[in-house]
């Protein structure tokens, strides 16, 4: 199924004029583009795999990408939400960009370059499995199918689809390890909750241990259903010719995880693999946003990178991973969040917006409603009845925080979780990796917030963003694409 926009066609006319032969789709086997295969989970965030250090979580399909591929250490999402950070993904763009599509439950509309529709109209097969773009409803942005692609059964069945010698791209979206979880399922696979590390920022409890292992057991379902791809395309003898691309789409469903800016909602494991180009660890250190692959799937298959494409190609970053000094393709990261739920007060279409720029040495974050609870109101008089501080997963780890917040012990927790937050957040991670102390107001670094923060604006007005010209409320304004009435849709 082909999707044409304006654009989009005008793209498809400038690739079949200008680029070379070698480059166009071909009847024959000898076309040289890649395949590409994406595997997204769901609320998996970093350091969670084996290859990051873990010493309990078992990832051996993601460990092998990273280590016959490149392993990157600072990958970022646009925002640690579903939609927005899968709408920027397929698009290539920061979502403050995407009108309604910066909201979760929201529409992604066609007049935005989606690299999956590009690519089909160059002549490679797309399609997805499972969770694609969203939670939303397309229809409204004028799809008749996800953005991510046309839905199969499976990756086999996709496979059996493809015309002859077509290249490929497919989305493989899993919705582990997003909660719901089986409780105790960790546990039951063999994991020792005595292991697993606790995050600074959560109570070190029985119950918590057992619900980060709970995770855990997602985590390596997820990874199975990678290991099943990858031993798919051997079967078939396409692995090499396959740019594989492993990621999450935002942090772990915790408590100051999903949906903050801190590290453990916006950072994200990454891994690539493509061919036999490298078969010794490789790591970088550098910046990069998940934006940055829809330019990098469209120079692969040698098209041009829409103009509104704010992301970079990393492509060149495979090609120099030993480069020295190490290549640097950039020196700080962007990240924000607008409307995840509808956590407050009943009507108040608002969410919790914020913005952040984040240095290897410091992360500042903006907070542009720090009246509003940042997690949602504790009481039953959100949209979500019932949900108290509904911006976060409801689960094991947030009962045991708020069952214990009023308790000497317990404050703290709950205070960096749900408490409210001032306008401006800065933390030194040379001294605090965790972020758990703001130093915002410390008369010693009131230099380096004013830098930061004079940097993160001038960064928002040049990728137009509506937050700092005047126009954010336009956000939450937009409003929610499916009637879920008393039964909310997932987070």
């Amino acid at each position: 199924m082909t999707f044409s926009t304006p654009f989009s066609s005008l793209i498809r006319l400038f690739t079949l004029t200008f680029c070379s032969v070698s480059l166009l789709p071909s009847a024959s086997a000898q076309d040289p583009r890649p395949n590409i295969l994406f595997a997204i989970a769901d609320d998996w965030g970093w350091p969670h795999a084996g290859a990051y250090g873990d010493p309990l979580v078992q990832t051996p399909h993601f460990d092998r990408i990273a280590r016959e591929g490149l392993l990157f250490h600072h990958a970022y999402v646009s925002s640690p939400s579903c939609t927005p950070s899968r709408s920027a993904i397929l698009t290539g763009q920061w979502h403050w960009r995407l009108e309604e599509a910066a909201n979760l439950w929201s529409t992604l509309q066609t007049k935005f370059p989606n690299y999956t529709v590009l690519l089909e109209e160059s002549g490679y097969h797309t399609g997805k499995m499972r969770k694609g773009w969203g939670p939303g409803n397309y229809r409204p942005g004028g799809y008749t199918r996800d953005p991510a692609g046309t839905n199969y059964p499976s990756f086999r069945a996709f496979l059996d689809a493809r015309p002859p010698d077509a290249p490929f791209c497919f989305w493989l979206g899993s919705s582990d390890p997003h909660r719901p979880y089986e409780e105790n399922s960790g546990r039951a696979s063999g994991m020792d909750p005595s292991r697993v590390p606790v995050p600074s920022f959560l109570p070190d409890t029985p119950r918590v241990r057992n619900d980060l292992c709970d995770y855990y057991f997602e985590v390596q379902r997820f990874d199975g259903d990678l290991g099943a791809a990858l031993a798919l395309l051997e079967e078939k003898g396409e692995l090499d010719r396959t740019l594989v691309v492993v990621a999450g789409d935002h942090g772990m469903p915790f408590p100051r995880c999903k949906s903050n800016l801190y590290d453990y909602g916006a950072r994200v494991p990454l891994a690539i693999r493509w061919g036999d180009r490298f078969r010794e660890p490789h790591e970088s250190n550098t910046f990069v946003s998940l934006t940055d692959l829809a330019p990098a799937f469209l120079a692969a298959a040698g098209l041009p990178v829409p103009d509104s494409m704010t992301g970079r190609n990393l492509l060149p970053l495979l090609a120099q991973p030993d480069s020295n000094p190490p290549a640097v393709h950039r020196e700080f990261i962007l990240t924000g969040k607008e409307r995840h739920v509808p956590s407050q007060e009943r009507g108040n279409p608002g969410g919790y917006p914020m913005r952040a720029i984040r240095t290897h040495d410091f992360l500042y974050i903006r907070n542009f409603k720090p009246d509003r609870w940042p997690n949602g109101i504790a009481d039953a008089k959100s949209s979500f009845d019932g949900w108290a501080f509904s911006d976060c997963d409801d689960g094991p780890t947030k009962s045991e925080i708020l069952s214990e917040k009023d308790s000497e012990a317990g404050k703290r927790y709950f205070d960096w979780s749900f408490g409210k937050r001032p306008a401006e957040e800065l933390y030194d991670l040379r001294a605090d990796p965790d972020q758990l102390h703001n130093v915002a107001a410390d008369p010693a670094y009131s230099g380096r917030r004013k830098e930061l923060a004079e940097r993160l604006v001038r960064e928002l007005v040049r990728s137009d963003d509506p937050r700092v010209l005047g126009r954010g409320d336009r956000f939450e304004s937009f409003p929610y694409k499916e009637i879920f009435g008393n039964n909310p849709p997932a987070r």
